[in-house]
């Protein structure tokens, strides 16, 4: 599975989504499931898909899932 397929599963699996096709234009609290909570969620999905540890400035900046691939390239994980 290449890292853009397991970056969106992360989407998928912390927010509940029923397609696939939503992770790419979501933003923090563009949706219900995307609050602190499942934010957390998904840098926990994300940490534990590809073995990482993320900062907390990365967490925070962590805004939508555009940001968040510039993001993981700091954790040479190339979306």
């Amino acid at each position: 599975m290449s890292h853009i397929e397991k970056y969106i599963d992360a989407f998928v699996e912390a927010f509940e989504l029923d397609d696939r096709n939503e992770a790419a234009a979501l933003e923090y609290q563009s949706i219900e499931n995307w609050d602190s909570v499942g934010h957390m969620t998904l840098i926990s999905e994300l940490e534990d898909i590809f073995e990482i540890s993320m900062e907390t400035d990365d967490i925070v900046e962590f805004s939508s899932f555009v940001t968040g691939k510039t993001i993981m390239k700091k954790y040479e994980v190339v979306i």
